[in-house]
C-alpha cells in the first residue's frame, strides 16, 4: 500500500495517496511494522505539507519522529527533523527552525551523508534571516 500510495502522490492524484497511506498506516500498525509506518506518516505529512496544510504535517512529522527516535533510524530521523525545520522557517519561526536543523545536520555529519550540505546552507540562511 505504502508504494502504491507514492505512485499516485508523484502522478498528482494525491487524494488517492492520502486514501492509500492511511491503508498502510492501518495494516502496518495491525502487524506491528514500524519502520513503515514511520514513512508513511512522513510521506503523508509531505503531502500535507505540499497542500498547505502545515499544521497537519507537522502532526505527522512529530509522529513519524517519535517512533525513528524509538527504533534508532537516525537517518530518517535527521530527514524529518530537516522537513519540520523547513516548515518552522517557512512559518517565520527561525528559533525554532534552528532547533530541528541543527540535530538534522549534526545526524547527517556523522553519518557523512551527502545530504549534510544542503542542510548546512538551510541553517546557514535561517541563521542570517533570524
Amino acid at each position: 500500500m505504502h508504494n502504491l500510495a507514492s505512485i499516485y502522490a508523484n502522478k498528482g492524484e494525491v487524494d488517492e495517496a492520502i486514501a492509500l497511506y492511511n491503508q498502510s498506516l492501518e495494516i502496518t500498525e495491525r502487524i506491528g511494522d514500524v519502520q513503515t509506518k514511520a514513512a508513511t506518516l512522513h510521506q503523508l505529512a509531505d503531502i500535507y505539507a505540499d497542500k498547505g496544510e502545515v499544521e497537519q504535517a507537522i502532526t505527522l512529522y512529530n509522529q513519524s519522529l517519535e517512533i525513528t527516535q524509538r527504533i534508532g533510524n537516525v537517518q530518517f530521523q535527521a530527514m524529518t527533523l530537516r522537513r519540520l525545520g523547513d516548515l518552522a522557517e517557512q512559518q517565520g519561526e527561525y528559533t525554532k527552525a534552528i532547533s530541528y536543523l541543527q540535530p538534522a545536520l549534526e545526524i547527517l555529519q556523522r553519518l557523512k551523508s551527502p545530504d549534510a550540505e544542503s542542510v548546512s546552507a538551510s541553517l546557514d540562511r535561517v541563521i542570517r534571516n533570524s
